[in-house]
């Protein structure tokens, strides 16, 4: 029988195979029992995981049905308030900058450290899953309690955040709270207004300070490095069998709006030699990008994932059509160049149907490469703990590119079960989270120790 979602959780609290900690070996670990690296409580950070869960469940729904937990709603300010809950318990002084980040700061022996900063955002998309960020922030906090509850100082000390708004379907911008704190938020952008609500009055009401903004600003050096764990989103490590990812880079990202324009006229009285239709060559431009994103090898990808019709009538031979073009790679150079081809590839669509076609780059988000040395940590980190590791880049963002301006940066991927994610079918076995929650810890006091 295929293992559904549902069937898994049922599964993981009867099954040893499934359910990788129980309590007694959590407590065991947390005594100090055995010679090998200290671990996180797996059943106590699943216990978090279910209870965030709970902010933004639909009515009557369960774990199963997944989470809309959209930046600035209502259940992103219950969820913000449970997530700060936690963080006081695992010994964190906690505050909110002016940008509302969440940030729970543990002192470290030396006051003249930079902070170790690690965590992720717990906003979700319209019916999204459990685990995307919510694993990564709530492991952080986990880590943090971990050490707290063993008594256990560090040199550095430890930022545990909590940014706002990754996902950016309010105000349409992601990594709202991350590109504060680099410093990279766009004139005006506070002034944007959505569902009734300008973005400065969002931020006021989660608790930061849109006159301040500024403040949440960190300067680059500040910190000793920035670690996040994530899902993969995809499918390459379920597929292997390997249970920690070791990100290489975050993709950068050239988005494009392209606007096919043709003649609108009657679908019945227009031969279809002397048609101009806009809908038509879009497609021809569609085709295009999937076929310029294939012809060679690699990991880029190509997507056209909006499109509007004018007029959109059932007996009208389409005049205009508007679609979106985005491109992702780990280079650059390797999009810019095909971003060339497409163009190349429009103007002959355009000669061919007999319209014209405009593509205008709309946005553009740097590569952001994981530090080799943070890369190097996560590897022995996951391989003290007897847990295969395998590089691959993230082909989704993350605050984590924001925080590579800040100083190194490295992320640490679980499996995602059948690479499904942005959906409540989202999945990632309860033993994968410790394992990654496992590798944070020990990568964090690796950090700790080098300086």
């Amino acid at each position: 029988m295929p293992l559904t979602r549902r069937s898994f959780l049922g599964l993981a609290a009867a099954a040893p195979g499934l359910a990788f900690w129980t309590p007694a070996s959590a407590d065991a670990a947390l005594q100090g029992v055995g010679t090998g690296p200290i671990r996180i409580d797996g059943q106590r950070l699943r216990a978090d995981i279910e209870a965030l869960s709970v902010h933004g469940r639909r009515p009557g729904g369960s774990f199963a049905d997944g989470v809309s937990r959209v930046g600035y709603s209502d259940a992103d300010i219950a969820g913000r308030r449970l997530v700060s809950s936690c963080m006081r318990d695992a010994g964190l002084r906690v505050r909110i900058d002016a940008a509302g980040n969440i940030v729970g700061r543990r002192d470290g022996r030396r006051a003249d450290a930079p902070p170790i900063l690690f965590g992720s955002h717990i906003d979700s998309v319209p019916e999204g899953g459990n685990f995307d960020g919510d694993l990564g922030t709530l492991a952080a906090i986990e880590a943090v309690r971990t050490l707290e509850r063993r008594g256990m100082a560090t040199a550095h000390p430890l930022e545990v955040i909590v940014w706002v708004n990754e996902e950016g379907v309010a105000f349409g911008n992601g990594l709202c709270g991350s590109r504060a704190a680099a410093g990279e938020l766009v004139s005006g952008e506070l002034s944007q207004v959505w569902n009734g609500m300008t973005k400065a009055e969002a931020i006021r009401r989660i608790g930061g300070d849109p006159d301040r903004i500024g403040d949440a600003r960190r300067a680059p050096g500040s910190i000793r490095a920035y670690l996040e764990l994530h899902i993969e989103q995809g499918g390459t490590l379920d597929r292997g069998g390997i249970p920690i990812g070791v990100v290489e880079g975050i993709v950068a990202i050239d988005r494009y709006d392209a606007v096919v324009r043709g003649v609108p006229n009657h679908a019945g009285t227009t031969p279809m030699p002397d048609r101009h239709d806009a809908l038509v060559a879009a497609a021809q431009l569609i085709l295009a990008v999937r076929e310029i994103a294939t012809a060679e090898p690699g990991r880029q990808v190509g997507t056209v994932g909006q499109l509007n019709v004018t007029p959109n009538a059932p007996n009208v031979v389409p005049g205009v059509v508007r679609h979106t073009i985005e491109l992702r790679d780990l280079s650059s150079a390797r999009i810019a160049a095909m971003a060339d081809r497409i163009r190349a590839r429009a103007s002959e669509i355009a000669a061919r149907t007999g319209t014209t076609i405009e593509i205008s780059q709309s946005s553009h988000h740097e590569a952001a490469l994981a530090d080799p040395a943070v890369q190097t940590v996560i590897e022995r980190a996951a391989a003290d703990l007897g847990l295969r590791s395998a590089r691959l880049p993230s082909g989704a963002g993350h605050d984590a590119q924001m925080a590579a301006r800040l100083g190194p940066m490295g992320m640490i991927f679980v499996p995602s079960v059948a690479g499904v994610s942005h959906s409540p079918k989202e999945l990632t076995h309860w033993e994968d989270c410790a394992h990654g929650a496992n590798v944070l810890l020990q990568a964090v006091l690796a950090l700790d120790r080098e300086r």
